[in-house]
């Protein structure tokens, strides 16, 4: 019998409803106009309440709608939120479910991540764990068939993440970063704040600190790997809770970026 992770997000950070879950997500990318000739090889998106953040996301996951069937495999890393871990977790599970039906562990990814020093299993980080969960409707809504292996980073140096990419990485393997911004900052000043980290993250320059982005680790890693490969990101949406759906008293700050592969005229730029 499957080991299975229920959804624990559903119903507060987005709709319980499969139908009501689906409709919102295509909305939302329905919205976003992208140039996006080319599939990205990786992505940097939030993970808020999707009234908070779900547009923002869209930006992200809309670069993936005209090369549906060419990704097969994300490897999601986000933050571990509610407990002490130091490393990088994978769930002890086969199958994550959403309200929109079930997606498969990668077991061929989890067997390599295993094999590392700073991984190790802990269903327990993943258990309430949201910046994980939801990505997965995005994905099930571009994709279609896909396998996972999420990830939860707890206290880890950008090294270390960036072992675990290169390690896993192949070619059919789509990173997901999920993050944050800045957190509870007056509007104006999160702006601020929220446009120098993406300065730099257009620029490849890491590490970021806890301050600039609550999955700063994930981010800072992705970012040296992304600066060995070549890769040319690009930012999609820069916005925050007071553009969306909150005041402007203490915003959250959310990014979606973008990392293309290298062209033989730019090699990495931003």
């Amino acid at each position: 019998m499957s080991r299975v992770r229920l959804p624990a997000a559903a119903g507060s950070f987005y709709p319980a409803s499969p139908s009501a879950l689906a409709t919102e997500v295509d909305q939302w990318l329905e919205q976003v106009s992208v140039d996006a000739p080319e599939r990205p090889s990786a992505l940097v998106v939030p993970h808020a309440g999707y009234v908070y953040s779900g547009q923002v996301a869209a930006t992200a996951y809309a670069t993936l709608r005209a090369h549906r069937g060419r990704t097969s495999r994300v490897l999601l890393l986000g933050p571990c939120h509610f407990i002490p871990l130091k490393g990088l977790a994978y769930p002890d599970v086969d199958v994550l479910c959403t309200p929109l039906g079930e997606v498969r562990v990668d077991e061929d990814l989890r067997r390599r991540a295993s094999a590392l020093g700073q991984v190790t299993s802990s269903t327990e980080a993943h258990e309430a764990e949201h910046s994980l969960e939801v990505q997965l409707p995005f994905l099930q809504r571009v994709l279609g068939r896909f396998q996972v292996l999420p990830l939860v980073v707890g206290s880890a140096r950008a090294e270390e993440v960036e072992a675990v990419l290169e390690a896993l990485w192949d070619d059919d393997v789509l990173p997901v970063v999920s993050s944050d911004l800045s957190h509870y900052l007056p509007y104006k000043d999160a702006r601020e704040a929220d446009r120098e980290t993406a300065e730099r993250v257009l620029m490849l320059d890491g590490p970021l600190d806890a301050g600039s982005a609550c999955g700063a680790a994930a981010i800072s890693g992705l970012l040296l790997s992304a600066r060995k490969r070549g890769l040319r990101p690009r930012l999609l949406d820069l916005r925050s809770s007071g553009d969306t759906a909150g005041r402007h008293d203490e915003v959250v700050g959310y990014g979606a970026f973008a990392f293309y592969p290298p062209t033989e005229s730019s090699g990495t730029a931003s």
